[in-house]
């Protein structure tokens, strides 16, 4: 293939940063399943390690040696360099879970006496995180909703933070309601707090839209970060997470990785490595199947309210975002059924081709009740003002034929 053609991602899943020759002449990459590696020389291993630690720089086409598998492991070099290329990030960093992740990024980046501004909602794990462990810190931490416009939220900031804000946190769109989040216009409050001794930086989870559908480090954000769990991971077999951004900032988040040693191990890298060749057809029916889905309940006599992003209307706000910054309108559908939750009850266990399940972004479709399961540690009155009431219910859409994720939909809205 000539050297100027450019490959898509979705070409580059197959064998993007593997090289057979090293494994034997293996099609896919092995499972590197070791503790520890060999150094063909002690001198070999000094230079190693100085390398891992920052004891000095990288020399010209040099790439970091193998030591040990918490500090770095075949299959997780691999997927890392390939997890890049749908965000255009220079570095990524993979993690066994989804919340080590994430709590990582805000250990490293915060410190006591900071200040944390976040979205809200959030999803239920991360927000027990933000309010019940790091104010264990000394981190003061505020919270604001996409009803807050810039002003309102330089307001917030200046009210409280006192010239401490070091990051802001966003989930867009929002687990469960959908609601979008300004990516630019938050870089550009965090750049308007930033001094030339302290930068303030935006960190997005991008979960719901996966590595297909947005792409916050191109609005501007430092560090985009995911549940690999969800649509990378994309078959209910695996815990995973990834964190992505700068060479700089992810290897800030390595260094700390390395000694809270959340790093994931080689059977995970692996099955990621197997999901990611798969993961844009699997987004893209998905998609399409929820546009279907979305359609049959804005249309059903016991459906109240629907939070679909393709169903925003042009003129307002959260259209304009939408367009701005995202790519497909997700497969991600909540909605209000007529009723409390007890109907809602009566709907969920009715299901059969669904599965009553938390967790999203799988080949197979589920259904949640988030104000007793996901959310159910969020405080009531802040469900409330947010709409996770127990009316609502969140669906993840599969990758089964629509007609028949409809018909069960159907059939469990009849028992209501």
């Amino acid at each position: 293939m000539p050297e100027n053609i450019v490959l898509h991602p979705e070409s580059l899943m197959m064998s993007y940063g593997y090289k057979p020759e090293l494994s034997e002449g293996a099609l896919k990459c092995p499972i590197f399943q070791t503790s520890t590696f060999v150094f063909k020389t002690a001198e070999a291993g000094k230079s190693f390690f100085e390398l891992a630690y920052g004891l000095r720089e990288a020399g010209a086409g040099e790439e970091p040696g193998l030591i040990y598998s918490r500090l770095n492991n075949p299959d997780l070099e691999i997927l890392e360099n390939r997890l890049t290329l749908w965000d255009g990030a220079e570095a990524a960093a993979v993690f066994e879970s989804g919340m080590s992740a994430i709590s990582t990024a805000l250990l490293e980046l915060l410190k006591p006496g900071d200040v944390l501004l976040y979205s809200i909602p959030l999803y239920g794990g991360t927000n027990h995180f933000i309010k019940h462990t790091l104010t264990k810190f000394g981190i003061t931490v505020i919270g604001f909703t996409h009803f807050h416009n810039r002003e309102q939220i330089e307001e917030l900031v200046r009210s409280r933070a006192d010239g401490k804000l070091a990051l802001i946190y966003i989930e867009t769109p929002a687990n469960p309601t959908n609601d979008l989040f300004d990516i630019a216009m938050l870089k550009s409050v965090a750049h308007h707090f930033s001094t030339p001794d302290k930068a303030v930086y935006l960190a997005v989870d991008n979960t719901y839209m996966g590595p297909v559908w947005q792409h916050p480090l191109k609005l501007g954000a430092d560090l985009v970060l995911y549940s690999a769990t969800k649509y990378i991971g994309g078959h209910s077999d695996v815990i995973a997470g990834a964190c992505l951004g700068s060479k700089q900032l992810i290897q800030r988040i390595k260094t700390l990785r390395t000694f809270l040693g959340c790093m994931a191990g080689p059977w995970t890298g692996w099955l990621l490595l197997r999901s990611l060749e798969t993961l844009k057809l699997r987004m893209d029916k998905q998609a399409h199947n929820a546009a279907y889905v979305a359609q049959f309940l804005a249309q059903h006599p016991k459906v109240e309210k629907v939070y679909y992003l393709g169903f925003l209307q042009p003129g307002t706000e959260q259209y304009d975002i939408y367009r701005r910054q995202c790519l497909s309108a997700g497969a991600m559908v909540s909605f209000d059924i007529r009723g409390d939750e007890q109907e809602a009850f009566r709907f969920l266990n009715a299901l059969k081709l669904i599965k009553l399940a938390v967790s999203l972004g799988s080949t197979e479709s589920l259904a949640e009740h988030p104000a007793t399961m996901t959310h159910v540690d969020v405080d009531k009155a802040e469900r409330d003002a947010l709409g996770i009431s127990g009316k609502l219910i969140r669906l993840s859409i599969g990758v089964e034929h629509h007609q028949d994720i409809i018909s069960d939909i159907g059939q469990a809205l009849e028992r209501v």
